[in-house]
């Protein structure tokens, strides 16, 4: 009988390189759990599908950095806040700009769809929250007075809970348009809130290390969890609201509130995790860092979720609370949600002057400004496009991630699977009838060059350990005399002598035309030599002075840089992704305006030879991004290599 695979609970699922800059917010689509939305420092907003390497959809227009992102209930709309406090909505289905929303004075800090219309609620550091209910986008009263962290709705979208710096939570009315109740408490700022799915509850996370949730018949706290491992940043109930989720630093906690107790406990190395979604099963929790995205699975099915309480490693001197009577029955009011119908709402454009720039006639410019650049068609219309018709099946749910085997169960299976395969595949022949094979003696068959020659390595290539190691005494077989070891030692000595005296005769030309000043000549001297090796020593000291990049440079460079970024060996292509790095970030802006400029008017020599070597460059690096896409779906270190440089060329398709 076959020995059953032991799974791992919480596994990491993939990294991204998301952005060219560092990301600065995320957010999880939580219908599907599949769409991942993120906001960088380069200002755009990207759209990607979880467990997928390449970008869906890249949004532009913001000219500040993305400080907010957030995607409506049906993954068809998202929203996103700068840091000059602009925001814009952006049509998913249709890829376009829907919207240009201003009036915050700072950067906006949190965002949230209403649950059935297309309202959006913005927080900003200015303490000011953003009434939804029209189009005039008027300040609720009464305001935090401190940054406003977090907005959420409540599931019937009649409420909108908000909470800030200022250590408070407090719940909005949005028919009357004024507070309902202020819940104190925290004392630390309070960085996130959520409703419960069908209660009468709010939950809210803060710095202080505390879990606190509020009764919102009664208007008081319900309990209070104590003892996280730090600042509590995502909170997550569960779809039929037994337990909430926090993700803590490198770890998921279960919590139950009346009374407050911990379920379970599941270690997962996501560092500060910043959104958690629940699809089939299975808890999807995202982080970032610098210009990187991670993922992160738990499986759900392994992890108590009520019933019985799980000694906490953090809290195990308390005691164990006692379970409620019937946890099954509600304890409290639950929410009345409006009917709704098939019926898609049609998407109005507001033109109120408070929340457009301008009146509508702004709209061309705001499409000119703001563009959604779709970067892989294919699934772009797996995700987005079957919403636009008529579905008579019901939908296609998507498949749980595979859970990968614990480490001790891998290395077990992989030491079985030839046994097994050989079990199942091939009939097994009866040995005594066959005739047994004569004994050859034969040496191994070398070992064949790698395609990809690493930058470090732990012997040279060409050259094998055993060949230096005591021989191991074979019968037949004549022992390696001092002469021969010595032979195989020498072997291929004199060719690279030849070979390093050549290239240090090379290296000392181009510093001769070095040493005068005239960067330009050096490098095409070390182009003409036709030695790659050269012109790697060459870029390895260029790149560490950006100063010294010029236009003109380029044009030499770039054809060489191409055939870098083909070559086998590891420190090549690094080196040809640098130098290219650096090009794109401080000549592709002027390459495209210069491109993009009408002509001018009368003689102009020096712009007319600004222009020649800027469509030269635009050729050459238009030769080069396909070689870069097609490398961008690379595992490892090359590929967030590439699919970075891939984000960086996107302005050139």
């Amino acid at each position: 009988m076959a020995t059953p695979v032991v799974t791992k609970t919480a596994w990491k699922l993939q990294e991204i390189v998301a952005h060219a800059s560092n990301v600065s917010s995320l957010v999880l689509g939580k219908a599907s759990g599949r769409l991942l939305a993120t906001g960088g420092d380069d200002c755009r907003v990207n759209l990607w599908s979880i467990n997928k390497p390449n970008c869906i959809m890249s949004l532009t227009g913001h000219t500040s950095p993305v400080e907010s992102v957030r995607l409506n209930t049906p993954e068809e709309l998202i929203v996103a806040g700068s840091q000059s406090g602009s925001i814009r909505v952006w049509d998913l289905e249709a890829a376009k700009i829907l919207r240009t929303l201003m009036g915050h004075k700072a950067n906006i800090c949190s965002l949230d769809f209403h649950p059935y219309g297309e309202f959006v609620a913005s927080g900003s550091q200015d303490t000011n929250i953003k009434d939804p209910r029209v189009s005039s986008c008027c300040v609720l009263p009464q305001g935090h007075s401190q940054a406003v962290r977090c907005l959420r709705f409540s599931p019937d979208g009649k409420w909108l809970a908000s909470a800030a710096d200022d250590h408070t939570v407090k719940l909005w009315d949005l028919t009357a348009g004024k507070m309902m109740s202020e819940f104190p408490g925290h004392t630390g700022p309070v960085n996130v809130v959520e409703f419960h799915p069908n209660e009468y509850l709010l939950a809210s996370g803060s710095s202080d290390r505390t879990i606190r949730f509020w009764d919102l018949e009664k208007f008081q706290v319900v309990s209070c969890i104590e003892g996280e491992p730090g600042p509590v940043r995502s909170v997550l109930f569960n779809p039929d609201g037994c337990c909430l989720y926090s993700g803590c630093q490198d770890s998921l906690r279960v919590y139950g509130w009346e009374p407050e107790r911990c379920f379970d406990v599941v270690l997962v190395n996501w560092g500060k995790v910043a959104d958690l979604a629940i699809c089939n099963d299975q808890l999807i929790g995202v982080a970032f860092s610098q210009s990187n995205v991670s993922s992160y699975v738990v499986d759900l099915t392994r992890v108590t979720r009520t019933g019985t309480v799980a000694r906490d490693p953090v809290q195990d001197h308390r005691p164990l609370a006692q379970p409620p009577p019937n946890p099954s029955a509600p304890l409290r009011r639950i929410y009345e949600r409006p009917s709704t119908t098939c019926s898609k709402p049609q998407r109005v454009k507001q033109n109120s002057e408070s929340e457009r720039r301008s009146p509508s006639s702004e709209d061309d410019r705001d499409e000119r400004e703001s563009r959604a650049e779709i970067q892989n068609a294919e699934d772009y219309n797996e995700i987005f496009q079957p919403k636009n018709s008529i579905s008579r099946t019901p939908p296609r749910r998507s498949e749980p991630f595979p859970a990968p085997p614990e480490d001790d169960a891998a290395t077990a299976k992989e030491a079985a699977k030839p046994s097994s395969a050989m079990d199942v595949q091939f009939p097994v022949p009866n040995l005594e009838v066959l005739p047994r094979p004569p004994v050859v003696a034969s040496t191994p068959a070398p070992k064949a060059e790698p395609a990809i020659i690493p930058a470090t390595r732990n012997e040279p290539i060409g050259l094998k350990a055993s060949d230096f190691l005591p021989a191991v005494k074979i019968p037949q077989q004549a022992e390696l005399v001092d002469e021969d070891a010595m032979s195989q030692i020498r072997k291929g000595h004199d060719t690279m002598c030849v070979v390093l005296t050549s290239r240090h005769k090379n290296l000392d030309t181009v510093r001769a035309v070095w040493t005068t000043g005239d960067i330009k000549t050096s490098v095409d001297s070390a182009v003409a030599i036709n030695d790659l090796s050269v012109v790697v020593d060459l870029l390895n000291i260029v790149n560490q002075k950006a100063s010294l990049w010029k236009l003109d440079l380029c044009t030499t460079v770039l054809p060489q840089i191409e055939k870098l970024l083909q070559s086998k060996y590891e420190s090549y292509v690094q080196t040809g992704c640098t130098s290219l790095k650096l090009i794109l970030q401080r000549f592709l802006p002027l390459i495209t305006d210069m491109l993009a400029a009408p002509p001018s008017v009368g003689v102009d020599i020096s712009r007319e030879e600004r222009l020649h070597k800027c469509r030269l460059c635009y050729k050459q690096l238009k030769s080069i991004s396909g070689l870069v896409k097609s490398k961008s779906g690379l595992s490892g270190r090359h590929g967030s290599t590439f699919r970075e440089l891939h984000l960086l060329m996107a302005s050139l398709d």
